[in-house]
């Protein structure tokens, strides 16, 4: 019999899992926290890095979305495409996110302390003074190149690592009908990682406080931010091992087909195969746009809200300090919507409906923002709440425009993208996630980049473009709509005809 009593009910929205499941939906949740955790601290030290760096600002974001984010990327997907005809699925998972670790410990304790010597000032010096305005971000680029390293690194761990690796074993493992009950826990519980990471990077940045005069603050604070990163990636290992070891192997957990997964071992993860996939399926082609202009939209308003934010912080320390901040308001905020928003939107409206929220919230806010960009000037003195600046009120409005769309992106946008991959072939699964993935996601931010770059070139500076930045970000808002609707449809139909739909 069904209970129905109202704790039973509640009960059942915040926590929908038997008692026999726990042992495949706790380590889950740990390991989605774990990458989440590295991914808050690298987000936040990356933009602190290449936007404060000597000569730099927030214009180097384009620059490097276009020039260094795409060709990584496409070199990574054709690396992970040999190295998945040669490794097994384990064993292929160990290899990357060691290789990860590897990296951030070599920057911390090498790259970083030899910048003076290796960063190319005298080269970026001479282009200054025969490149126009506009290629200023280009030459930070140049100029700060270890910086650079490290932020394409850190966007790569949230490409491979959050929506490769974790999604694709999450969606291996997982059916449609315990995604609809596991996927938004999963979200919710792992988003805890968002103001527990921001947290310590606030308490991280604070470190200046207590060294002594003449020690580098910026450096021991990714000293010890670094450290916790190699930790936190030794446990992502030691989980996944536990969950392949343990609860693989249980058949209550999980039933493999023998026959696609001996095919999928054998499948060849070619940029070229992938992309044509895409290009052939509207289904994968209406998530590649979801993801595209996903990327044009975000980073074409967090640039501009980034250049305030450089205004306001110019110190490494204080900016970090910043963000943060920023990072533990959003993960509050992400698990207020995973509590209350999520499930009831998913279970009451529908996937079509869930997935809308995210470019119509994105919409909306960014609206308000640039309107009061464009129109600070002009706002009577009297409207600025306890004396704050115009700059300042400009960079606390951005932030609550940003805390609000990834929000919404981690609580709503991210399951229901994530869920339209499971009613697919095992090999739409394991290409077109990669593709889509790996290759959309910086395709969407460097779209924006080279949108940003045209009209930095033309135009100068970052406030002289805003107003074209706020026009051509609505043309995406329209693409991005119409493609959710159509996908909504087609999941729809292809769900139907999956034997596991409830």
């Amino acid at each position: 019999m069904q209970d129905n009593h109202p704790f039973s009910v509640w009960r059942a929205r915040l926590w929908p899992v038997h008692g026999y499941e726990l042992k495949k939906v706790i380590p889950m949740i740990l390991m989605f926290y774990l990458v989440l955790f590295v991914y808050t601290i690298l987000r936040d030290t990356k933009d602190t890095l290449v936007i404060t760096g000597h000569g730099s600002g927030a214009e180097i974001i384009p620059f490097l979305k276009l020039w260094v984010n795409v060709p990584f990327a496409i070199l990574f997907t054709i690396s992970y495409a040999k190295l998945s005809n040669v490794l097994r699925r384990n064993m292929l998972f160990y290899f990357i996110i060691s290789g990860f670790i590897l990296f951030f410990c070599l920057f911390s304790f090498v790259l970083y302390p030899c910048r003076d010597v290796l960063h190319a000032d005298q080269l970026a010096d001479y282009l200054e003074t025969i490149l126009p305005l506009g290629f200023k971000g280009f030459i930070a680029v140049l100029r700060n190149w270890t910086f650079s390293l490290f932020y394409v690194m850190s966007e790569l761990w949230g490409s491979v690592c959050l929506s490769l690796l974790f999604w694709g074993f999450a969606n291996h493992i997982t059916q449609i009908s315990e995604s609809k009950r596991f996927y938004a826990l999963f979200g919710m519980m792992g988003n805890l990682a968002l103001p527990t990471a921001g947290f310590f990077v606030y308490y991280a940045s604070q470190a200046r406080e207590t060294l002594p005069e003449g020690t580098d603050s910026w450096g021991y604070s990714l000293n010890i931010m670094t450290g916790v990163i190699t930790i936190a990636g030794l446990l992502i290992m030691l989980v996944y091992w536990w969950i392949n070891r343990f609860v693989v192997t249980d058949p209550k957990l999980y039933q493999a087909d023998n026959t696609a997964e001996s095919k999928l071992e054998k499948l060849s993860l070619s940029i070229k195969d992938s992309l044509q996939l895409i290009i052939s399926s509207r289904y994968l082609l209406c998530i590649a746009m979801l993801v595209i202009c996903y990327g044009v939209c975000i980073n074409m308003v967090e640039v501009t809200w980034k250049n305030q934010l450089r205004m306001q912080y110019p110190s490494p320390n204080e900016y970090n300090q910043f963000m943060g901040l920023f990072s533990t308001c959003t993960g509050i905020f992400t698990i207020f919507m995973m509590l209350f928003v999520t499930n009831n939107v998913i279970r009451r409206f529908g996937w079509t409906v869930a997935a809308l929220c995210t470019p119509v919230v994105l919409l909306s806010t960014g609206c308000l923002f640039f309107s009061f960009v464009l129109l600070r000037d002009s706002v009577p003195n009297g409207w600025f709440i306890l004396g704050m600046s115009p700059l300042m009120m400009t960079v606390i409005l951005g932030a609550l425009q940003n805390i609000l769309s990834k929000s919404t992106k981690y609580s709503l946008f991210d399951p229901t993208k994530e869920m339209s991959y499971i009613p697919l072939d095992p090999e739409k699964k394991v290409k077109g996630k990669a593709a889509v993935d790996v290759i959309g996601n910086p395709l969407g931010k460097s779209t924006g980049s080279l949108i940003q770059q045209v009209l930095l070139v033309i135009f100068g500076s970052l406030s002289a473009i805003t107003p074209y930045v706020a026009v051509i970000v609505l043309g995406f808002f329209v693409v991005w709509i119409t493609s959710a609707k159509s996908l909504g449809t087609r999941f729809r139909l292809l769900a139907k005809k999956h034997s596991d739909v409830e």
